[in-house]
């Protein structure tokens, strides 16, 4: 099956609709899909990080956008949990802090956990190195971060890949993504390679 679309309007054609929970895969900089802010369609946001986003920033800070922080290890488990069909699990991370207010709270061997709820979204837009056309993904270093789990978690699963391939031309075994999860593939062939910091200095002679 030929998962391509053309560009990204064909490929969310039918798919968007209010309040709707979309993931967006990424960690900081690295491996994230070219998701904007700035037509104010996010009403919400769910995150571990925000990293350098100035627009993020200032539409927090004017009260244009709600934000829920969650540490970063308690929403990788929440996607996984979600994609895996488990309503909920308890941690340890953040008992006794603003993380557990309003949370159910339970004891375990004398020890206090808090419950979080597995998260499942209707649409994941996610970010791969290479594709084939059946969905296949090979995610590359850093940016196997989220993406994996999120493409797990929703019901419509949208990738913009880096390099597309035709089904077979890469090992099976190397497969992070299977296609099964995959519904929709975008072809990107021009993007932004961004660097969150970086220092220079001279060199010696």
């Amino acid at each position: 099956m030929n998962k391509v679309h053309p560009d990204a309007h064909a490929a969310l054609a039918g798919l968007l609709h209010d309040d709707m929970t979309i993931m967006s895969g990424g960690f900081g900089l690295c491996g994230i899909p070219e998701l904007l802010l700035e037509s104010r369609q996010i009403r919400k946001m769910i995150s571990s990080y925000v990293g350098e986003n100035k627009l993020f920033e200032e539409l927090y800070l004017k009260g244009e956008l709600e934000l829920e922080f969650n540490p970063q290890g308690t929403l990788a488990e929440r996607i996984r949990a979600g994609g895996a069909g488990i309503p909920a699990f308890f941690t340890k991370t953040g008992v006794g802090t603003l993380v557990a207010e309003g949370k159910e709270t339970r004891e375990f061997d004398g020890e206090t956990y808090v419950m979080e709820r597995g998260l499942v979204a209707e649409l994941a837009i996610i970010h791969a190195w290479k594709a084939d056309r059946e969905g296949n993904l090979v995610y590359r270093k850093t940016a196997r971060n989220f993406n994996p789990v999120m493409a797990t978690a929703a019901r419509v699963t949208v990738a913009e890949v880096e390099q597309l391939a035709e089904p077979g031309a890469f090992d099976p075994d190397c497969t992070h993504t299977p296609g099964i999860f995959v519904q929709r593939i975008i072809h990107a062939e021009s993007f932004e390679k961004r660097i969150e910091q970086r220092t220079v200095r001279m060199r010696g002679n």
